[in-house]
């Protein structure tokens, strides 16, 4: 069939020319290799499709009724491959990603519209959570990962980096003594993110000093915006992304504590099955998403 095909396409190709040589030119074969692939066709078929002269080429009536057959499928194929073309200029796809719910205010969400509205092709389906999916059962194609040191693999991607603060109502402390190091608010009412609540908090002043402790929290809740507008509302200290408290602390609603300490940023950083192609629409997403530049 493909050997009938190719030979199909050389007829046409004659035609096209009304020469063996003009064919010949354009496929890059010797006249002899189109006169041969021709008449392989036409005794493959049991009938002659061109009347051969010296000067010119015509077609005999079964010539004229394949000519006219095959016109269509290659009219065909040729709109299949322009749309592939244009498939390639213009991707197209669903795109599946899930991200920590805590990253709706961030410059992230404005890179996936921008992202969007450069590729309307391309259907994103966003999954806002901040209980962690597993990407190959929750069916993902890429999963944005916030860590303060993540592993790096050969299917990850770093991206950006968060600032971290930790934040306190000013009608929660304006009640509380005044405070100088970490060591001090261990014990105070502490608001925390439930997949992390156990985890240690790490303050550092230079970098010659640094201050550990591991406080117990007063309630813990698994959504960021919930943990922010809790300290908002006066039940104790948080630590928050720092373009989150942003709005509060110019307002006066809110304000940093230990301002002179700092937590380590959060590395955010994208993952994705390690069998995806490597220049397909998950590429072209995390390369439209990972500038080198921070969150803060």
């Amino acid at each position: 069939m493909l050997d009938q095909l190719r030979q199909i396409a050389i007829f046409a190709k004659t035609i096209d020319h009304g020469s063996f040589r003009g064919a010949a030119r354009e496929l890059d074969l010797s006249p002899s290799v189109v006169s041969h692939h021709i008449s392989q066709l036409e005794e493959h078929l049991g009938v002659a499709l061109i009347y051969r002269s010296t000067r010119k080429l015509a077609l005999t009536k079964e010539g004229e009724r394949l000519l006219a057959s095959t016109q269509s499928l290659f009219d065909n194929v040729e709109v299949a491959l322009s749309e592939l073309t244009n498939s390639a200029n213009s991707p197209t796809g669903e795109l599946r990603l899930t991200t920590p719910s805590i990253l709706i205010k961030s410059p992230l969400t404005d890179k996936l519209a921008a992202f969007s509205m450069e590729y309307p092709g391309i259907k994103l389906v966003i999954d806002y959570s901040d209980m962690r999916k597993d990407v190959i059962t929750g069916g993902f194609d890429i999963a944005i990962r916030m860590e303060v040191q993540p592993t790096k693999t050969a299917n990850t991607r770093s991206l950006f980096q968060v600032e971290r603060r930790l934040i306190a109502s000013t009608d929660y402390l304006k009640n509380r003594p005044k405070v100088k190091t970490p060591d001090d608010i261990a014990t105070w009412d502490w608001i925390e993110l439930t997949p992390v609540r156990h985890a240690k908090r790490v303050f550092r002043k230079s970098e010659s000093k640094e201050k550990t402790i591991k406080p117990e929290s007063h309630i813990s809740a698994n959504d960021a915006f919930a943990i922010y507008h809790l300290a908002q509302a006066g039940a104790g200290l948080a630590v928050v992304p720092a373009f989150l408290a942003e709005e509060g602390v110019s307002s006066g609603d809110v304000q940093h504590v230990l301002p002179e300490w700092k937590l380590d940023p959060i590395s955010v950083y994208a993952t994705w099955p390690s069998n995806a192609p490597k220049h397909g629409l998950i590429n072209l997403l995390i390369d439209a998403i990972s500038p080198n530049q921070s969150l803060r």
